[in-house]
């Protein structure tokens, strides 16, 4: 019996040690760990570099941080870069060799084309609908090739002519309805020692918004549109044409524009309208954050805006403008990246958004919304009352024109400016550069 009771106390000491054992090895247990997320960086390039773009740039970092901080496996890796650079030269490359950021700012039209057509933008179509988006838009046109949209538009333009009100009041200056009327606004103005226009065109593409409104008004919008169809026996040494670049080089060398306009800034040029050096002042309307005048703060309200003339009384003034700025995705996103991507996007077009854009950055938003007008300025409540009182728009020529043109057509009147070409000239090597590009378009075809 002693056996007994000396053995089974210690087989009982040990059961006990055993079951402690396996119960704080089941506590200490718990649930599964979870897989964590997929660790996910996304570049995005934008061009919002200038003074004006700031507003438009914290607004977007603002939603991304938002996101990020929702999905803090993502990073979204911003990257700025000039505007010309990124249009011209480096996002074409890395479109040939697939290298493109996985989000970028884009501009429509025919800039996409060659992009779409190579399948290196993400087909946005499908994701649209899902996301109930697609009639939200006010204008996916120029974002369509082949009935499937290839990138969303966050903002529209217009490109005006503003004009200091109280400096024209006191010259006894009208704004001018016609080209004659204007001519004599530019005499005037000369005599008595204004700059007619600021014009500061250190990125080559604001002269261009000058001569695309001259051909619009002496060859009206059905020349361009055959010219960038391609159609035979359709050239850009038409007289038409002609006429509206030597009325281009008049102005020129009658010094309608900003001296040395090539080397300066577009914040330069602005600077001559708001500190009345100069009178009129002629871009989009995303520049009118920077009308601003530290010793005159009244300086907004003296702002006028009108359309670009017409060449007789009574025609039509038709505007320059659209929803053309915008974000695309690259096609060759895996999908967690694809995925995240979209789910950015989607962050990026809502109401909220957009009425930020509005009031903080004062740029024409691209979705349907409502807002007050009166709250946003008395210079951006007219950009906005001229477009909708506008019978007509037109796209601006550097997107209506392929890549290729246009680089050729921004040079060519960056050298007028520079008086170092006339425009024959001009318009002949335009016509050379559209030659090259429908060869070689018509020649990847065939092959």
């Amino acid at each position: 019996m002693r056996w007994f009771w000396n053995w089974g106390w210690i087989v009982g000491y040990a059961t006990l040690l055993a079951l402690s054992v396996v119960w704080v090895t089941v506590q200490n247990q718990g649930p599964a760990q979870e897989a964590q997320p997929e660790k996910i960086t996304l570049t995005f390039r934008h061009f919002w570099n200038k003074e004006h773009d700031k507003p438009v740039l914290a607004i977007f970092e603002s939603v991304v941080r938002t996101y990020e901080k929702a999905h803090p496996n993502v990073k979204v890796s911003f990257e700025s870069i000039d505007q010309t650079i990124h249009r011209e030269q480096k996002l074409k490359s890395e479109m040939v060799t697939g290298t493109p950021p996985d989000m970028f700012v884009l501009f429509g039209g025919a800039e996409i084309v060659p992009y779409a057509r190579s399948n290196r933008l993400m087909d946005l179509t499908e994701f649209l609908e899902n996301a109930g988006l697609r009639e939200q838009f006010k204008d996916l046109h120029h974002w369509t090739f082949n009935n499937r949209v290839y990138g969303l538009p966050f903002e529209g333009h217009a490109e005006p002519i503003y004009y200091n009100r109280a400096l024209f009041q006191k010259l006894h200056l009208e704004p001018p309805k016609t080209m004659e009327e204007l001519d004599e606004v530019i005499r005037v103005l000369q005599a008595n020692d204004k700059i007619p226009f600021a014009l500061g065109n250190e990125d080559r593409w604001p002269a261009g918004i000058f001569a695309h409104y001259f051909m619009d008004r002496y060859a009206g919008p059905e020349l361009i549109d055959r010219l960038v169809e391609g159609e035979d026996g359709v050239s850009f040494q038409h007289q038409s044409y002609l006429k509206a670049f030597e009325k281009l080089e008049q102005w020129i060398s009658e010094g309608a524009f900003s001296p040395h306009a090539n080397d300066l800034s577009t914040e330069e040029a602005i600077a001559q309208f708001t500190e009345g050096k100069a009178a009129m002042y002629l871009n989009g309307s995303w520049d009118i954050t920077l009308f601003r005048n530290e010793d005159h703060p009244d300086f907004q309200n003296e702002v006028g805006v009108i359309p670009f003339p017409s060449l007789h009384s009574g025609e039509e003034r038709s505007l320059a403008g659209g929803y053309t700025i915008g974000i695309g995705l690259s096609s060759d996103l895996d999908e967690p990246k694809k995925q995240a991507a979209l789910e950015l996007l989607g962050m990026f077009y809502t109401t909220e958004v957009q009425t930020r854009l509005v009031y903080e950055g004062l740029r024409v938003p691209s979705m349907k919304i409502t807002y007050d007008s009166k709250k946003t300025g008395p210079v951006f409540a007219q950009v906005t009352e001229l477009m909708e009182d506008s019978a007509s728009t037109f796209l601006p020529y550097d997107n209506k024109l392929s890549p290729e043109v246009n680089s050729s057509f921004l040079k060519v009147i960056e050298d007028m400016i520079g008086e170092r070409i006339d425009a024959d000239n001009a318009l002949e090597q335009i016509q050379k550069s559209s030659i090259r590009y429908w060869q070689l378009r018509r020649n990847t075809v065939t092959e």
